[in-house]
C-alpha cells in the first residue's frame, strides 16, 4: 500500500466562478486506523453543484469547507483495513470522505454497497444522493398525476434525467430543458421524455410553450436564471415547484448580498393568485423515504424503465477542472471522478 496519498484542498474562497487557484493538490501520509476505525480507499468521487455553496462563507444549510480543508464530497470506497467489527477488509461502502485518496472512518454514516445490485458507481449516482433527490423531490413535493405536464431543467444531468423518467413511470408528460442538441436528443430519444428544449435556443419561450400546450403542473427547479424566467408564465393554477438547485446563480448568490429583484412582487402575486406551491428542499429532509427509494429505483433500473449516464474523469488531479466544468454544464450525465481501481 502507498505510504503517501493525494488530496484536493480549498486554497481560497472563490469570488464568482471558481478558478484553478482556488484549489490545491497536496500530498499527505496514508493514515493508520485506530481502535474502532477503518481505512477507506476512494474509488469513485461524486462531483455535485451543491459543493459551490460549501466553498463560500455565506449562510447555508451546512458549514463551509474551511480554507486549507479537504474539499468535501460523496464517495464509494473500499475498506483496506478495519478495526471496526461492523466492517471487514474488502467491503465496499458509500461514504462522504471528500476529495482524497484515503481517509479514516469510525463507521458513522457509512452504508455498505452490494456490487451485485448494480455497478458500485451508481451508489453516488442514480441509486445514491442524486437519484434519491429526484425521487423524493418529485414524488413528495411535485406529486405528479397521470396526464399532468412535468418540466425539469438540467434534464440530462444526474437529478434531472431521473426526474423525467420517474414522471413518465407515474403517467405524466415529461418535458426537459437541456443545453445543446446532443443532450436534448439523448433526453428525448434515450430517456424517453416527450420533448426536450435547448435552453440556448433564441426562441426558447416559444418552443417551451409549444411543448406544454396545457401549461405546466410541476416544475422541478435545478437551474434558476433565464430558464426559470421562461417557465414561470406557463405555470398552471396549483402548480408544484420543488426547488432543488439554482446552478445558474451559484457563482453570485454565495458571494454577495443580492438586492430584492424587481420581479419579486410579480412572483408573490402569482403565488397568491395561482396558489403556487414553491418548496425548497434538501435530500436529507426525506430520509424516511429511503426504504421506498431503495425498493423502487433498483427495480426500475432492472426493468429498463430507468436509464442513466456517467461522465467520468480520471484521477484526483482532474477533480477541480471537472467541477468547474460541471458548473458550466460541460458534463453529460452524472459527473464522477475515478480516483482508483475498483479492486487493488
Amino acid at each position: 500500500m502507498a505510504q503517501s496519498a493525494k488530496r484536493i484542498v480549498l486554497a481560497a474562497r472563490p469570488v464568482g466562478e471558481p478558478k484553478a487557484t482556488d484549489f490545491r493538490l497536496e500530498d499527505y501520509p496514508v493514515p493508520t486506523p485506530g481502535n474502532g476505525q477503518m481505512l477507506l480507499r476512494t474509488i469513485w468521487l461524486s462531483l455535485d453543484p451543491y459543493m459551490r455553496g460549501r466553498m463560500s462563507e455565506g449562510p447555508s444549510y451546512s458549514a463551509p469547507v474551511p480554507v486549507g480543508g479537504t474539499m468535501e464530497g460523496g464517495t464509494v470506497c473500499e475498506v483496506m483495513a478495519s478495526n471496526n467489527p461492523g466492517f471487514a477488509k474488502g467491503d465496499i461502502v458509500l461514504a462522504h470522505s471528500g476529495w482524497q485518496q484515503y481517509a479514516l472512518s469510525d463507521g458513522t454514516g457509512l452504508r455498505k454497497v452490494d456490487p451485485k445490485v448494480a455497478p458500485i458507481s451508481t451508489a453516488v449516482g442514480v441509486l445514491g444522493m442524486p437519484g434519491m433527490t429526484a425521487y423524493t423531490g418529485l414524488l413528495e413535493i411535485g406529486k405528479p398525476k397521470a396526464g399532468e405536464t412535468v418540466v425539469v431543467a438540467a434534464a440530462s444531468g444526474a437529478v434531472g434525467s431521473a426526474v423525467g423518467q420517474i414522471a413518465k413511470i407515474k403517467g405524466a408528460r415529461a418535458v426537459g430543458i437541456a443545453g445543446g442538441k446532443e443532450k436534448c436528443d439523448y433526453v428525448r430519444n434515450e430517456l424517453g421524455f416527450d420533448e426536450c428544449i435547448d435552453h440556448r435556443s433564441p426562441d426558447l419561450a416559444a418552443q417551451l410553450k409549444a411543448a406544454c400546450p396545457k401549461g405546466i403542473d410541476v416544475y422541478f427547479e435545478n437551474v434558476g436564471g433565464k430558464v426559470f424566467d421562461t417557465v414561470f408564465p406557463l405555470l398552471n393554477d396549483f402548480s408544484r415547484i420543488p426547488v432543488c438547485g439554482l446552478i445558474a446563480d451559484y457563482n453570485t448568490i454565495f458571494t454577495k448580498d443580492t438586492p430584492t429583484p424587481p420581479w419579486a412582487n410579480t412572483i408573490m402575486r402569482a403565488i397568491l393568485v395561482k396558489r403556487l406551491n414553491f418548496r425548497g428542499f434538501i435530500v436529507r429532509d426525506f430520509a424516511a423515504m429511503f426504504p421506498d427509494f431503495i425498493r423502487d429505483m433498483p427495480q426500475w433500473l432492472r426493468e429498463g424503465k430507468l436509464k442513466h449516464r456517467e461522465f467520468i474523469s480520471e484521477g484526483i488531479e482532474t477533480a477541480p477542472a471537472s467541477f468547474m466544468g460541471l458548473l458550466k454544464g460541460a458534463n453529460f450525465g452524472k459527473q464522477l471522478v475515478r480516483i482508483g481501481p475498483e479492486k487493488m
